[in-house]
């Protein structure tokens, strides 16, 4: 996850739904969501106060123990060793070669909105009706973590993981400067231990930014990196962040070569209110051949 990319608020682009407007539900219509609920924008309402939403965070949570349990019982039975989540450096979205596995087994996870939700954060933006500011966030990430939680399902997978024998580790877009107050807020939250340098890994200990893959080879040295958990593309591959347009993006997501790694390997969190997934005008999210004009309307 990282903070400097497009977000999207009430008021931003990516909110296509219009009050008023409808779309078909299975052989019904209901009303498309308008981009605030009573004030709320509509992906913070459903990431932070739906039971949608923790119901597909456990979900995946779910799938991610029994896909570790499962990857610890091969390693002992056929005494081999898999290969890892984390793609070869020359690997490419059209072939994703994969790191053979050696050391002990790890699953690293992204931070915010992956493991810990930053719901006061994003109240503040809410109520003030703000866009993302780095002197802000940094301020928030500087706080306490009384107004964060763990993401549904969280807590108890990471506690099953390293009861598994797997290490859990954090890459996140945080900021090293700040890694105590990271360090606490995972602690709070239920979620840790996590040290920086050995189980927490953030922006500024590897050349390049928001980039992880750097960050994800300097992991895969030491563990067997059996997964890797988060809410955005960039938390897999870079691969996906080098200048694709988001229709681009989409079509490498769901091609076969990286298709198969969904599930395993590879397990994403939602995430409608900030990130890399909210970009795309009219021609890349809805293509000619999938376009439909009510005849029935009324011409103005």
């Amino acid at each position: 996850m990282g903070r400097g990319v497009i977000r999207a608020l009430a008021t931003g682009a990516a909110a296509f739904a219009l009050s008023g407007c409808v779309v078909a539900v299975g052989n019904q219509s209901a009303p498309v969501a308008p981009a605030t609920v009573a004030g709320v924008p509509s992906g913070m309402q459903y990431l932070y106060g739906s039971g949608e939403a923790a119901a597909a965070s456990r979900q995946t949570y779910a799938a991610l123990v029994r896909y570790v349990q499962q990857y610890q019982r091969d390693r002992m039975t056929l005494r081999r060793m898999p290969l890892q989540a984390v793609l070869t450096p020359g690997a490419t979205l059209a072939e994703p070669g994969q790191l053979p596995c050696t050391g002990p087994a790890a699953v690293v996870f992204d931070v915010d909105e992956t493991v810990l939700l930053n719901t006061g954060y994003e109240y503040s933006d809410a109520r003030g009706g703000l866009s993302y500011d780095a002197t802000r966030w940094e301020r928030w990430e500087r706080s306490d973590g009384r107004a964060t939680q763990a993401v549904p399902g969280a807590v108890e997978a990471l506690a099953a993981l390293r009861a598994a024998g797997a290490t859990v580790v954090f890459n996140s877009n945080r900021n090293a400067a700040t890694a105590r107050f990271t360090e606490a807020a995972l602690h709070r939250a239920g979620l840790g231990p996590a040290k920086h340098g050995e189980t927490l890994f953030l922006k500024g200990d590897t050349p390049g930014g928001s980039a992880k893959d750097a960050r994800r080879a300097m992991i895969a040295k030491r563990y067997c990196v059996v997964a890797l958990v988060g809410d955005q593309l960039g938390d897999f591959s870079d691969l996906f962040n080098a200048g694709l347009k988001p229709a681009e993006r989409r079509a490498a997501a769901n091609a076969p070569a990286i298709a198969s790694l969904w599930g395993n390997g590879w397990f994403v969190l939602p995430n409608p209110v900030y990130g890399t997934a909210l970009a795309g005008d009219f021609d890349d999210v809805f293509p000619n051949d999938l376009r439909w004009s009510d005849p029935g309307a009324r011409k103005e």
